[in-house]
């Protein structure tokens, strides 16, 4: 797919500290990218930038083709973790505000608003004021005046913080239907199931550096380990596990047992072909499954973030 958005070698210091070591990303157009990292690894400082908030000390970005510039504002929604809404303004007045700082106009507010508070069953909200509502109302609201001017690009900071399983649920559906409808989103955040659930591209930021980007199927197919699961109920257990260890690097899973079927997880070794593993354990028993196991996002993250400590 062909990238919305080119952050090329962006450098960001702040005296003599480097938020953003010449960093460079490629996003999709219509899709979710996971934009991870542990805290302070720069992807605020990037978030920052892209808004136009902040400007790089080095490099360029670019949006649909284009330098980024004030113009491209309207064309941006930003939902920051630390949310921003007026505690002591009625929601209504406050959304029609915030909308039109975005380039809509009265009328065009209002019909958004209210496809949007219908959509979400918020409608009696409307002359609350903001510190009369719970956190997870606000949110919602918080989310509707992000996303109503229709952006482009829709960055999301951490966006489930603060909602219950049902209404994360409920704003999960919005995001997915947004990109199914052609809006692209950058998606950060520490959940790694939301990740794994959501994402169709991932890049890691660690100390300022980018360490990982791609596709995420791909990036989790480049870091197997060519590790399988194996499920067998064995003829006899024990010599199946003093020969298995002779051969293979095997350990018993952390499974509990079921009508005496033996779970093991076993790492291939070079020129070990998980046809022969198959093949080999046919001889001790009846096998129940053998999956290769792949690693999870929050795997890879854990992984590469240690080794660069």
């Amino acid at each position: 797919m062909e990238p919305i958005l080119k952050v090329k070698n962006v450098v960001k210091q702040y005296g003599n500290y480097t938020a953003l070591n010449s960093v460079s990303l490629s996003v999709p157009k219509g899709s979710i990218y996971g934009l991870l990292g542990p805290n302070g690894a720069g992807k605020t400082s990037l978030i920052r930038i892209i808004n136009q908030i902040t400007m790089p000390d080095g490099g360029e970005v670019l949006l649909d083709g284009e330098k980024l510039n004030p113009s491209h504002i309207s064309h941006i929604g930003y939902m920051p973790e630390e949310r921003g809404l007026y505690k002591t303004m009625k929601v209504g007045e406050q959304a029609l505000y915030l909308a039109q700082l975005k380039g809509l106009s009265k009328k065009e507010a209002k019909e958004q608003l209210e496809y949007w508070f219908e959509k979400l069953e918020i409608q009696g909200w409307w002359n609350k004021k903001i510190q009369e509502l719970s956190k997870g109302m606000a949110q919602k609201i918080q989310f509707v005046v992000t996303v109503l001017h229709q952006p482009k690009l829709l960055i999301l900071d951490e966006p489930f913080s603060g909602f219950d399983p049902v209404n994360a649920n409920i704003i999960k559906d919005e995001i997915m239907e947004l990109r199914d409808k052609g809006t692209t989103i950058i998606f950060s955040t520490h959940r790694m199931e939301s990740v794994e659930d959501m994402c169709d591209h991932i890049a890691l930021i660690h100390k300022s550096n980018k360490l990982i980007e791609g596709e995420l199927q791909a990036v989790k197919r480049r870091y197997r380990t060519n590790t399988f699961e194996v499920g067998i109920v064995p003829k006899n257990l024990q010599q199946l596990l003093a020969d298995i260890s002779l051969r293979y690097n095997t350990r018993q899973a952390n499974f509990k047992t079921l009508d005496d079927e033996l779970k093991l997880e076993v790492a291939l070794s070079e020129g070990q072909s998980s046809r022969d593993l198959l093949q080999y354990l046919l001889q001790y028993g009846s096998v129940t499954y053998f999956v290769e196991k792949i690693p999870s996002v929050n795997d890879i993250f854990i992984e590469t973030v240690s080794q660069k400590k």
